[in-house]
């Protein structure tokens, strides 16, 4: 400013270029000048990918031109994949906010990177192209793949047409893929390298199906192993070799002779078109092992082998792998009476048989185990050693209804009737008295060798105890007895020395009127006793009211004229009742 005193200002000078100014910079110049100036500056928008300028780059930042009134600053960071960078240089930015507090454009690179990713990706997607990936990682499921800066999913099924087992070999690796979703709510996109395998094996997988024919030898790479078999690649399509046609011997699964990814040779025994379905076999590429079966084998010989198979009705015995030979349970051991075949044989056993029967044809063999020893009824001391009368111990072994057999000895069984095992007490079945695998002590009753018989009997071990307590458990006699049980008709009641007899029905009413349950212990008159049928018939109702005696009271009355006739139908229904009890306690 001036140190002219203001007094000597020149004010008309003054008024003077405030005039010129107001002149120049005013009415249509200035409109013209700011449309001038909107024209120099570019138009860009918010959220939008647009091309700048590199001005200048320092240190931390990257001053970028987008041709907006203001520059724009990028973090240096965000261009480690441009090294060489330089001002001058054209790059993509994401305008996040067209001016700032400070009145800058907020750019992102690293954004617009994003986006132009997104973009190629959707590219792919819709116009199924080919793009390649780099595997970051591997993930659950599968492997982490960078597609343009987006990390996308591959799974472990769309890795390849074979399934894979270690995907830490592709981590690191390029790989050509095919987008085959995007998901833009949740940025998940997914890619597969398998779609692309699979077109290129179509052609070879038609071109070996055209050429497929029954009996065609192959080879192939065992892909997949079950236990009913394993799948094969054959070059594009895939067969099943069953496990019964990998060899002709038996085997319980594949992996006892065959590994995954192995490679194997294959014929064809059969395909279906259609259904693309191949059936191979392993075994049929040697020859049979009945072709090659030494011909000193026949019906006779002595064969030694492993059990390899035990059902219900046999067991299987390979003499060599391929040739098999059933051995039926009733020629597993001399005993009339069949058994479990796992009783006497288990899969792993390695025996010697006999052959019965050889068809070579038919390729089938029957075996036997117990023509390796002596038919012990064919002994001649058998008939000695199991006389009427002599006893013997042995191993229950069945039961039926009507009685029990018993192994005295391997090959010799012998019966026991449910009569036969007690004197006393009355078995309806032998269960009720001993168990199968138990032991039990008999005395022969008779010896049948022609028909290969012997009767058995374990109560004859003891005298017959109804010739000591005939005079015991006389009629009329009280015995204290315990009910063993109850059913509609009576109680069996056991009594001393394992006596059991029987109380009707009629005859159980206590004094006060209720019936006996099964345990209790009451006193029993005898009312009859045969020794003959092995029966004691029993009153608890006499011990407190001897029928018999009111009776005979009643009968021997004085004043036999004055009797009624409604006395004597009292006494004709108390006779027939006494008579009816006592033909329930024989039922």
């Amino acid at each position: 400013m001036s140190n002219q005193p203001i007094e000597n200002f020149n004010w008309e000078e003054l008024e003077n270029e405030k005039k010129f100014a107001d002149a120049t910079f005013s009415g249509a110049k200035d409109e013209e000048l700011a449309k001038l100036y909107e024209q120099s500056l570019g138009e860009i928008n918010e959220r939008e990918v647009v091309t700048g300028t590199v001005v200048s780059i320092t240190d931390r930042d990257v001053v970028i031109n987008v041709g907006f009134k203001s520059d724009g600053l990028v973090p240096l960071t965000e261009f480690r994949d441009m090294p060489d960078l330089k001002p001058g240089d054209q790059v993509e930015v994401y305008v996040e906010k067209v001016e700032d507090a400070n009145g800058q454009v907020q750019l992102s690179r690293k954004k617009a990177k994003l986006v132009r990713a997104w973009e190629k990706i959707s590219e792919a997607y819709e116009n199924d192209l080919v793009v390649e990936g780099v595997v970051k990682r591997r993930t659950k499921g599968g492997l982490v793949v960078d597609l343009y800066g987006i990390e996308c999913f591959l799974p472990g099924s769309q890795i390849d047409v074979k399934p894979i087992r270690d995907f830490d070999a592709f981590v690191g690796k390029k790989m050509e893929l095919k987008v085959v979703k995007v998901n833009y709510s949740n940025d998940n996109v997914v890619v597969s390298h398998k779609v692309l395998i699979e077109k290129d094996l179509e052609e070879q997988r038609q071109q070996i199906l055209n050429n497929l024919e029954r009996g065609q030898v192959l080879e192939g790479v065992i892909k997949n192993m079950t236990n009913f078999g394993v799948f094969i690649d054959l070059g594009g399509v895939d067969g099943l070799l069953h496990i019964t046609d990998i060899s002709w011997g038996r085997i319980s699964h594949p992996s006892e002779l065959l590994e995954l990814d192995q490679k194997v040779k294959v014929v064809v025994l059969d395909f279906d078109e259609e259904k693309k379905r191949i059936s191979l076999g392993m075994k049929q590429l040697t020859p049979h092992p009945w072709d090659s079966l030494p011909e000193d084998i026949q019906v006779g010989s002595r064969v030694k082998g492993k059990i390899v198979n035990v059902a219900d009705y046999g067991a299987f015995l390979e003499i060599m792998p391929g040739v098999e030979g059933l051995i039926h349970v009733s020629e597993m051991s001399w005993s009339q009476h069949l058994r479990n075949p796992q009783d006497f044989l288990k899969v792993g056993d390695e025996v010697e048989a006999v052959v019965l029967t050889l068809d070579r044809e038919e390729r089938k063999m029957s075996l036997g185990i117990k023509q390796l020893t002596e038919d012990p009824w064919t002994r001649p001391d058998i008939a000695t050693k199991y006389a009427v009368g002599t006893v013997h111990k042995g191993i229950v072994r069945n039961m039926t209804n009507y009685g029990l057999f018993l192994e005295l000895e391997e090959g010799i069984d012998g019966l026991v009737h449910v009569s036969d095992l007690s004197w006393t007490q009355k078995i309806k079945h032998p269960s009720e008295f001993i168990q199968v695998g138990e032991e039990l002590e008999v005395k022969v009753l008779e010896f049948d060798l022609e028909n290969r018989r012997i009767a058995l009997g374990h109560k004859q071990l003891q005298p017959d105890p109804w010739d000591a307590i005939e005079e015991r458990y006389a009629v009329g006699t009280t015995h204290e007895g315990k009910v063993l049980s109850v059913n509609e008709k009576g109680a069996v009641v056991e009594l001393e020395e394992n006596v059991e007899g029987f109380c009707p029905k009629r005859e159980m009413t206590k004094e006060d009127g209720s019936l006996p349950k099964e345990g209790d212990k009451l006193n029993f008159v005898v009312i009859e006793f045969s020794k003959g049928e092995r029966r004691i018939i029993l009153s608890h109702v006499k011990t407190y009211a001897p029928d018999d005696k009111v009776v005979e009271e009643k009968l021997n009355k004085k004043e036999d004229s004055k009797v009624t006739l409604g006395d004597l139908e009292e006494l004709s229904n108390l006779k027939e009742q006494m008579e009816k009890d006592k033909e329930e306690g024989k039922e």
